[in-house]
Formats: C-alpha cells, structure tokens, sequence
C-alpha cells in the first residue's frame, strides 16, 4: 500500500494567525498531507490528502481554531496508523453516514445530554471528550472500537504523567459504550478488557504504600 504521507511539519499557530484571506482559496501545507485551506471569507479548514491502493482521498479534519494545530496533526498521525492496518478512513466515514452515524462522538454527545451533571462536571466532562478523546476516536463507529485502539489513546496520557486522568477518561468511554450497548449500538464494551493495563492514579498508589508500611 503506497501512501504520500511524510513526517515534516512546516505550519505554527502564528504563521497561521498572520495569514490573510486572498481573492481565491489558498493553501498553508504542513506536511504529510495535512493543509489548511484558506478562504476568501476567512475561513480555515484543515483537509488531509492521502493515497491509498493507489486513489487519492481527501479529509475533512474541522476549522481552526476549533481545530487545533496539535489536533489536525494528531489526527493526522491516527490516519497514518489507520493505513499502515489497512484501513481507508475517509471509506468508513462515508459508510458511517450512510449507516446514521452511530460514531463514538455522535453517541457520547447524545450520553451526555442526558446526564444530570452540575455544570462544573458537565464542563469537564466535554473537556474529556473533546480534548482527549474525540480527536482519536470520535470518528469510529462505537461498535468497532478495540481494547488496543483504546489503550494506545489513553497511554498519550499517561506518557505526559496524566495518570489519573487517564483513568478518567477509560470512565467516561465505558460509560458511552455501555449507553451504546443498551440502546442496541454496541455489543460490548473494551474498557473492560484494560483492568490492570494502565498505571493506577498517584494517589491510589500512595494510599497502597501507606498499607504496606513502606
């Protein structure tokens, strides 16, 4: 499988706040694939170019600033894994319209909506969602995630120290999953299969340590 996918990032976020609107669309490469599509109205619009079996594709990544730098770039990086295991993202996006878009993102959102949560656990809820999670997974339909797909977006966390919050966020997917699970989306869930797979929060392990008396 051929793929024009390379490793150079070019852009920064103040080349990309310096950039001005044209009369024609224009593009800011970044490498890889991955552009931001200028238009003459000023909107910013991250598209990713890639080939696959030989046929060009061409995604939709969302709007700067909405869309982050850091984010499209991510994004980016779960294209290149999505091919390197024989995946064409942009044909299971379209299968995924086509089949009322039962995406982790769609279902976590409906989840949401109807949770009971004050407004500061709503907000940080959201916070998991569409920080941590959704720029990874929110584009697979829930009833095709797998415990490694899983894990290898919550060990991001864990490689910048954010155990617990990892911790949190593995939650937080259950619970969407088991939503989905109940409302006939999902068969089953794959955080389960992470028990004992990630590091436990600091302060689980302090209070271990306080029981054996080291």
């Amino acid at each position: 499988m051929g793929t024009t996918l390379a490793a150079t990032d070019f852009l920064t976020d103040a080349r990309i706040r310096s950039a001005k609107p044209q009369r024609r669309p224009y593009k800011l490469r970044d490498g890889a694939g991955l552009y931001l599509l200028i238009t003459p109205a000023d909107a910013r619009l991250w598209r990713l170019r890639y080939k696959v079996h030989g046929r060009e594709s061409m995604l939709a990544l969302g709007t700067y600033p909405a869309t982050s730098l850091k984010a499209a770039r991510a994004r980016r990086a779960e294209l290149r894994t999505a091919l390197e295991t024989g995946r064409d993202p942009a044909a299971e996006r379209r299968a995924e319209r086509a089949s009322g878009s039962n995406t982790f993102e769609a279902i976590a959102r409906e989840w949401l909506a109807k949770q009971p949560f004050a407004p500061k656990t709503l907000k940080k809820a959201v916070w998991t969602f569409e920080d941590l999670l959704f720029p990874y997974i929110g584009s697979r339909p829930v009833s095709a995630l797998t415990a490694p797909e899983l894990l290898g977006v919550l060990r991001r966390l864990e490689r910048r120290g954010k155990h617990e919050t990892a911790h949190r966020a593995k939650q937080r997917v259950g619970q969407v999953v088991r939503y989905a699970i109940a409302t006939g989306r999902a068969e089953r869930d794959p955080s389960a299969d992470l028990r004992g797979a990630l590091r436990p929060p600091e302060l689980q392990i302090a209070r271990l340590l306080r029981t054996l008396g080291t």
